[in-house]
C-alpha cells in the first residue's frame, strides 16, 4: 500500500506515521529521516543538501525529489511505503504523481491528520524547543494552510480525515480504521 499523511505541524503526523507503517509492514519514508541519513552517510545528495543548509538556504525541491525517488524504488518499498513530510505543495505532488506513475505505482490513501489551530499551538508550545514560538507557530501554520491544504482537493478521493486528538494509541486505531476501510 502506498500511503501519504499529511497535516499541520503538531498534529502527530511522525508519531501516527511510524506506528501506521509497522502496522502495515511498509517503511516510513519520513523526508527529516532522509536528510540526516544522507548527512550522516556523506552521499552526493547529502553534501548537497549540506552546501545549502551550511548557507542558511532551504534546500531546492529538486535535491529533496532526488532522495525521495531513491527512497522509493528500494527493494523494500516496493509492496508499499508512507511518505511523511513531501509532497508538501501541488508542484511537488505533481513530480510525485509522474515518478509513481512511471514506476505504476500512484498513491492509494492520503491520510489527513487534523485539530484545531489551538491544540496544535498547546501542542508545540509544550514541547519546548526554543524555535516554537507562538509567532513562528502561527508562522509555520500560516504557510501550512496556504501551501500543503490544496493538496487535499488534489488527491480528492483518496483522502481519509482523521481527528488527531486524543490518545497516540487511540488515533492511531482512527488512522488504522480510516486506511482500512477506503
Amino acid at each position: 500500500m502506498r500511503l501519504l499523511i499529511v497535516g499541520p505541524q503538531g498534529a502527530g503526523k511522525g508519531t501516527q506515521a511510524a506506528l501506521l507503517a509497522e502496522s502495515l509492514g511498509i517503511p516510513h519514508v519520513s523526508t527529516g529521516d532522509l536528510f540526516r541519513a544522507n548527512l550522516a552517510a556523506e552521499t552526493e545528495l547529502g553534501k548537497l543538501a549540506k552546501k545549502y543548509m551550511d548557507a542558511g538556504e532551504l534546500v531546492p525541491d529538486e535535491v529533496t525529489q532526488e532522495m525521495v525517488a531513491d527512497r522509493v524504488s528500494q527493494p523494500d518499498a516496493a509492496p508499499g511505503f508512507l511518505l511523511d513530510g513531501f509532497p508538501r505543495n501541488i508542484p511537488q505532488a505533481d513530480w510525485l504523481t509522474g515518478l509513481l506513475d512511471g514506476m505504476a505505482a500512484p498513491v492509494q490513501v492520503v491520510v489527513l491528520l487534523t485539530a484545531p489551530d489551538q491544540v496544535l499551538l498547546d501542542r508545540m508550545l509544550a514541547r519546548g524547543r526554543t524555535d516554537d514560538t507562538v509567532e513562528a507557530i502561527q508562522r509555520r501554520l500560516d504557510i501550512y494552510h496556504r501551501e500543503t491544504t490544496p493538496l487535499i482537493d488534489y488527491y480528492d478521493g483518496r483522502v481519509v480525515h482523521v481527528d488527531g486528538v486524543g490518545g497516540v494509541e487511540e488515533v492511531h486505531q482512527r488512522v488504522l480504521d480510516a486506511v482500512r476501510s477506503h
